[in-house]
């Protein structure tokens, strides 16, 4: 196919060829188009593997120039486009809202790939891009991005979910190794549940925390207080579901079927930590169910509890 400037590519199916003669490394040039926090953490991590990353494209100056002074190698520019140049592989890495409207004002050359970082849309949201030989696929770092050097630090021996047919997926696999990570494969039909998964995982249990905070405080604990008080026991419960597996690590007041305990616990809640109330009880009513399950507690003791935990629900308490 011809490229913009008018030059012939001939290639064949290896993805390391798309802009002409393959890098000294071996490895595909990589473009990033995003340069917030997740597409800035790869960059680095990449970059200090070997792999040469080599163009970023940004709108927001402020993040070109951080991403630039990290990775002096890699050219900065405004538009998505431009990196397309520069690249063979190109990492889409913007929020997933946004993946589609940047997709579709690229138009990759055959021998390149596009690979998008979203833990929730398939690699087939990228085809409007891919020319006859082109490429898509998925690569999401099971990383909480929060800071930089933290994000890096994490990626060795986390969990990447690559999605794309050979040879991408082996490539991504290899990028994935390179920077200490394991890959798996996480096909379009299952990536929402694998999504919904991580949520749970990284926001849903950093609500969970800031619950626990807001707890902390009717005992007279400021957040640090409960950190360190309540984060050993945390640690102790992953350790025992990893150890035993989940629903043998379930203990307390649910497991024992204690009715009393649990309704001091609600009053407690009502009076102190009202915005807490509705995920106690959730949390509550699930752990019910797994001591029921397991044999922990008879079916008639878990009734009872499901029905303490909806006492007292109307209008008067946080929606």
């Amino acid at each position: 196919m011809d490229d913009r400037h008018g030059h012939r590519h001939d290639h064949g199916p290896t993805i390391a060829r798309g802009v002409g003669t393959p890098h000294p490394s071996g490895h595909p040039r990589i473009g990033i188009i995003g340069a917030g926090r997740v597409g800035t953490a790869l960059g680095v991590a990449l970059s200090r593997a070997g792999w040469p990353v080599v163009a970023v494209a940004s709108r927001d100056v402020a993040r070109r120039a951080n991403f630039a002074r990290l990775i002096p190698a890699a050219r900065p520019f405004s538009e998505a486009p431009a990196v397309l140049d520069e690249a063979d592989l190109v990492l889409l890495t913007v929020p997933d809202d946004a993946v589609a409207a940047v997709t579709a004002k690229l138009r990759l050359y055959g021998g390149q790939a596009l690979v998008h970082t979203s833990g929730l849309l398939p690699a087939s949201v990228l085809e409007p891009a891919l020319a006859a030989g082109a490429r898509g696929g998925a690569f999401h770092p099971l990383v909480a991005f929060a800071d930089l050097e933290r994000a890096v630090a994490s990626l060795v021996g986390a969990t990447v979910a690559v999605d794309a047919e050979p040879p991408l997926l082996g490539v991504l696999g290899e990028m994935a190794e390179a920077i200490g990570a394991q890959p798996v494969r996480i096909g379009g039909g299952g990536r929402a549940a694998y999504h919904a998964a991580a949520m749970l995982a990284a926001g849903g249990f950093v609500g969970l925390l800031h619950a626990i905070a807001e707890v902390g405080r009717g005992a007279g604990l400021d957040e640090a207080g409960s950190l360190a008080i309540y984060a050993p026991l945390i640690r102790q419960s992953l350790a025992n579901a990893e150890s035993l597996g989940i629903d043998a690590a379930l203990t307390g007041p649910v497991v024992r079927g204690d009715e009393q305990t649990i309704r001091a616990h609600l009053d407690a809640l009502r009076r102190l930590a009202p915005g807490a109330l509705r995920l106690y009880r959730a949390a509550a009513a699930r752990e019910v169910e797994i001591a029921v399950a397991r044999g922990a507690l008879d079916a008639a003791g878990g009734a009872r509890l499901q029905a303490i935990l909806l006492e007292g629900q109307g209008g008067t308490e946080p929606a």
